[in-house]
Protein backbone atom coordinates (compact mmCIF):
# COMPACT_ATOMS: atom_id res chain seq x y z
CA UNK A 1 0.00 0.00 0.00
CA UNK A 2 1.52 3.20 -1.13
CA UNK A 3 1.91 6.38 0.84
CA UNK A 4 -0.41 8.05 -1.59
CA UNK A 5 -2.90 5.46 -2.74
CA UNK A 6 -5.06 8.24 -4.08
CA UNK A 7 -3.25 7.78 -7.37
CA UNK A 8 -4.21 4.89 -9.69
CA UNK A 9 -1.09 2.80 -9.14
CA UNK A 10 -0.47 -0.61 -7.56
CA UNK A 11 -0.10 -0.39 -3.78
CA UNK A 12 3.49 -0.72 -2.57
CA UNK A 13 4.17 -2.82 0.51
CA UNK A 14 6.88 -0.61 2.04
CA UNK A 15 5.01 1.01 4.92
CA UNK A 16 2.92 -2.02 5.79
CA UNK A 17 5.89 -4.35 5.47
CA UNK A 18 7.83 -2.24 7.95
CA UNK A 19 4.86 -2.16 10.32
CA UNK A 20 4.48 -5.94 10.13
CA UNK A 21 8.09 -7.06 10.42
CA UNK A 22 10.15 -4.41 12.20
CA UNK A 23 10.81 -4.17 15.93
CA UNK A 24 11.25 -0.40 15.58
CA UNK A 25 9.05 2.01 13.68
CA UNK A 26 10.78 4.36 11.24
CA UNK A 27 8.64 7.11 9.80
CA UNK A 28 11.12 7.66 6.99
CA UNK A 29 11.13 3.98 5.99
CA UNK A 30 7.35 3.74 6.33
CA UNK A 31 6.92 6.30 3.56
CA UNK A 32 9.70 4.84 1.42
CA UNK A 33 12.50 7.13 2.58
CA UNK A 34 13.16 10.64 1.23
CA UNK A 35 13.05 9.38 -2.36
CA UNK A 36 9.72 7.60 -1.82
CA UNK A 37 8.28 10.69 -0.13
CA UNK A 38 9.39 12.89 -3.02
CA UNK A 39 7.92 10.48 -5.58
CA UNK A 40 4.60 10.44 -3.72
CA UNK A 41 4.32 14.20 -3.35
CA UNK A 42 6.16 16.00 -6.16
CA UNK A 43 3.93 15.45 -9.24
CA UNK A 44 0.75 16.40 -7.38
CA UNK A 45 2.45 19.40 -5.79
CA UNK A 46 3.76 20.57 -9.16
CA UNK A 47 0.29 20.23 -10.69
CA UNK A 48 -1.54 22.27 -8.05
CA UNK A 49 1.16 24.96 -7.88
CA UNK A 50 1.32 25.28 -11.67
CA UNK A 51 -2.46 25.47 -11.96
CA UNK A 52 -2.67 28.04 -9.17
CA UNK A 53 -0.06 30.22 -10.87
CA UNK A 54 -1.23 29.89 -14.48
CA UNK A 55 -4.95 29.11 -14.05
CA UNK A 56 -4.50 26.86 -17.09
CA UNK A 57 -4.81 23.10 -17.38
CA UNK A 58 -2.28 22.36 -20.12
CA UNK A 59 0.89 23.72 -18.46
CA UNK A 60 -0.11 22.16 -15.13
CA UNK A 61 -0.55 18.75 -16.75
CA UNK A 62 2.68 19.00 -18.73
CA UNK A 63 4.71 20.08 -15.70
CA UNK A 64 3.25 17.26 -13.57
CA UNK A 65 4.16 14.74 -16.29
CA UNK A 66 7.63 16.26 -16.54
CA UNK A 67 8.11 15.93 -12.78
CA UNK A 68 7.08 12.27 -12.93
CA UNK A 69 9.50 11.67 -15.81
CA UNK A 70 12.36 13.32 -13.91
CA UNK A 71 11.72 11.01 -10.95
CA UNK A 72 11.95 7.96 -13.23
CA UNK A 73 15.18 9.24 -14.78
CA UNK A 74 16.62 9.95 -11.33
CA UNK A 75 16.07 6.33 -10.34
CA UNK A 76 17.69 5.11 -13.53
CA UNK A 77 20.65 7.44 -13.01
CA UNK A 78 21.07 6.09 -9.48
CA UNK A 79 20.86 2.51 -10.83
CA UNK A 80 17.80 1.79 -8.71
CA UNK A 81 14.77 -0.17 -9.81
CA UNK A 82 12.50 2.28 -11.66
CA UNK A 83 9.30 0.36 -10.82
CA UNK A 84 8.04 2.67 -8.01
CA UNK A 85 8.59 5.82 -10.04
CA UNK A 86 7.17 4.18 -13.17
CA UNK A 87 3.99 3.18 -11.36
CA UNK A 88 3.70 6.72 -10.04
CA UNK A 89 4.28 8.14 -13.52
CA UNK A 90 1.58 5.83 -14.90
CA UNK A 91 -0.81 7.14 -12.25
CA UNK A 92 0.00 10.74 -13.12
CA UNK A 93 -0.44 9.87 -16.79
CA UNK A 94 -3.92 8.49 -16.20
CA UNK A 95 -4.92 11.53 -14.16
CA UNK A 96 -3.51 13.86 -16.85
CA UNK A 97 -5.32 11.95 -19.62
CA UNK A 98 -8.67 12.17 -17.84
CA UNK A 99 -8.30 15.88 -17.14
CA UNK A 100 -7.16 16.57 -20.72
CA UNK A 101 -10.12 14.66 -22.17
CA UNK A 102 -12.67 16.58 -20.09
CA UNK A 103 -10.86 19.91 -20.18
CA UNK A 104 -11.55 20.39 -16.46
CA UNK A 105 -8.57 20.57 -14.08
CA UNK A 106 -10.56 19.11 -11.19
CA UNK A 107 -10.81 15.83 -13.10
CA UNK A 108 -7.07 15.36 -12.56
CA UNK A 109 -8.17 14.13 -9.13
CA UNK A 110 -11.07 11.97 -10.28
CA UNK A 111 -9.13 8.69 -10.65
CA UNK A 112 -7.71 9.09 -7.14
CA UNK A 113 -11.18 9.39 -5.68
CA UNK A 114 -12.25 6.23 -7.48
CA UNK A 115 -9.16 4.41 -6.16
CA UNK A 116 -10.02 5.41 -2.59
CA UNK A 117 -13.61 4.27 -3.10
CA UNK A 118 -12.46 0.90 -4.46
CA UNK A 119 -9.89 0.34 -1.69
CA UNK A 120 -12.36 1.34 1.00
CA UNK A 121 -15.07 -0.97 -0.36
CA UNK A 122 -12.70 -3.96 -0.62
CA UNK A 123 -11.22 -3.41 2.84
CA UNK A 124 -14.67 -3.03 4.41
CA UNK A 125 -16.13 -6.03 2.58
CA UNK A 126 -13.22 -8.20 3.71
CA UNK A 127 -14.20 -7.69 7.36
CA UNK A 128 -17.67 -9.17 6.83
CA UNK A 129 -18.40 -12.78 7.70
CA UNK A 130 -17.93 -14.90 4.58
CA UNK A 131 -19.00 -18.54 4.10
CA UNK A 132 -16.49 -21.38 4.12
CA UNK A 133 -13.99 -20.87 1.29
CA UNK A 134 -11.06 -22.94 0.01
CA UNK A 135 -11.25 -25.31 2.97
CA UNK A 136 -11.02 -22.41 5.41
CA UNK A 137 -13.60 -21.86 8.15
CA UNK A 138 -16.36 -19.30 7.66
CA UNK A 139 -15.61 -15.80 8.87
CA UNK A 140 -13.96 -12.56 7.80
CA UNK A 141 -10.96 -12.34 5.49
CA UNK A 142 -9.59 -8.92 6.52
CA UNK A 143 -7.16 -7.50 3.97
CA UNK A 144 -4.60 -6.61 6.63
CA UNK A 145 -4.59 -10.23 7.76
CA UNK A 146 -3.97 -11.46 4.24
CA UNK A 147 -1.12 -8.99 3.69
CA UNK A 148 0.50 -9.16 7.12
CA UNK A 149 0.02 -12.93 7.33
CA UNK A 150 2.09 -13.29 4.19
CA UNK A 151 4.75 -10.84 5.38
CA UNK A 152 5.12 -12.55 8.76
CA UNK A 153 5.15 -16.08 7.36
CA UNK A 154 1.80 -17.06 8.87
CA UNK A 155 0.08 -18.02 5.66
CA UNK A 156 -3.58 -18.41 6.61
CA UNK A 157 -2.89 -19.92 10.04
CA UNK A 158 -4.02 -16.66 11.65
CA UNK A 159 -7.62 -17.42 10.62
CA UNK A 160 -7.74 -20.13 13.31
CA UNK A 161 -6.62 -17.69 16.01
CA UNK A 162 -9.50 -15.49 17.28
CA UNK A 163 -7.08 -12.95 18.73
CA UNK A 164 -5.29 -12.43 15.43
CA UNK A 165 -8.54 -12.36 13.48
CA UNK A 166 -9.81 -9.65 15.80
CA UNK A 167 -6.61 -7.58 15.55
CA UNK A 168 -6.42 -7.85 11.76
CA UNK A 169 -10.10 -7.04 11.42
CA UNK A 170 -9.78 -3.88 13.51
CA UNK A 171 -6.71 -2.76 11.57
CA UNK A 172 -8.56 -3.33 8.31
CA UNK A 173 -11.35 -1.09 9.64
CA UNK A 174 -8.70 1.53 10.40
CA UNK A 175 -7.42 1.55 6.82
CA UNK A 176 -10.97 1.54 5.45
CA UNK A 177 -11.67 4.58 7.63
CA UNK A 178 -8.62 6.32 6.12
CA UNK A 179 -10.01 5.88 2.62
CA UNK A 180 -13.48 6.95 3.76
CA UNK A 181 -12.11 10.09 5.43
CA UNK A 182 -10.32 11.08 2.23
CA UNK A 183 -13.57 10.72 0.30
CA UNK A 184 -15.57 12.59 2.94
CA UNK A 185 -13.27 15.61 2.71
CA UNK A 186 -12.26 15.53 -0.94
CA UNK A 187 -15.46 14.56 -2.75
CA UNK A 188 -17.29 17.81 -1.84
CA UNK A 189 -14.26 19.78 -3.05
CA UNK A 190 -14.29 17.81 -6.29
CA UNK A 191 -18.01 18.47 -6.78
CA UNK A 192 -17.43 22.18 -6.11
CA UNK A 193 -14.59 22.32 -8.65
CA UNK A 194 -12.20 23.66 -6.00
CA UNK A 195 -8.97 22.57 -7.70
CA UNK A 196 -6.50 24.33 -5.38
CA UNK A 197 -8.28 23.26 -2.19
CA UNK A 198 -8.60 19.69 -3.46
CA UNK A 199 -4.92 19.58 -4.37
CA UNK A 200 -3.97 20.81 -0.91
CA UNK A 201 -6.30 18.29 0.75
CA UNK A 202 -4.74 15.45 -1.24
CA UNK A 203 -1.28 16.44 -0.12
CA UNK A 204 -2.28 16.75 3.54
CA UNK A 205 -4.30 13.52 3.51
CA UNK A 206 -1.78 11.51 1.52
CA UNK A 207 1.54 10.79 3.21
CA UNK A 208 0.64 12.11 6.70
CA UNK A 209 -2.48 9.95 7.04
CA UNK A 210 -0.70 6.95 5.57
CA UNK A 211 2.18 7.35 8.04
CA UNK A 212 -0.26 7.62 10.95
CA UNK A 213 -2.12 4.47 9.90
CA UNK A 214 1.18 2.61 9.42
CA UNK A 215 2.30 3.65 12.92
CA UNK A 216 -0.99 2.51 14.51
CA UNK A 217 -0.67 -0.78 12.62
CA UNK A 218 2.87 -1.24 13.95
CA UNK A 219 1.81 -0.43 17.53
CA UNK A 220 -1.11 -2.86 17.31
CA UNK A 221 1.03 -5.70 15.95
CA UNK A 222 3.91 -5.34 18.44
CA UNK A 223 2.29 -7.34 21.29
CA UNK A 224 0.79 -9.98 18.97
CA UNK A 225 2.89 -13.01 18.05
CA UNK A 226 2.50 -14.50 14.56
CA UNK A 227 0.49 -17.67 14.15
CA UNK A 228 2.42 -20.88 13.45
CA UNK A 229 1.97 -22.05 9.86
CA UNK A 230 0.28 -25.42 9.54
CA UNK A 231 2.31 -28.44 8.51
CA UNK A 232 1.35 -30.08 5.23
CA UNK A 233 -1.92 -31.92 5.65
CA UNK A 234 -2.38 -30.72 9.23
CA UNK A 235 -4.96 -28.19 10.43
CA UNK A 236 -3.63 -24.68 11.16
CA UNK A 237 -2.32 -24.21 14.70
CA UNK A 238 -3.02 -21.14 16.77
CA UNK A 239 -0.04 -19.53 18.41
CA UNK A 240 0.37 -20.20 22.16
CA UNK A 241 -0.97 -17.53 24.48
Amino acid sequence: MSADSQDPQPPARGGLARAATSSEFSLAEAVGGPRGLLESVLPGLVFVVAYTVTDALRPAVLLALAAAAVLVLARLAARLTPAPALSGAAGVGICALVASRTGDAVDFYGPGLLINLAYGAVFLASTLRWPRLAGQPAGPWPVIGLVVGGLRGEGLAWRSDPVLVRVYRRLTWLWAALFALRLLVQLPLYEAGAVEALGAARLVMGVPLFALAAWVTWRSLRPVSPAEPAAAGAPPRSRPR
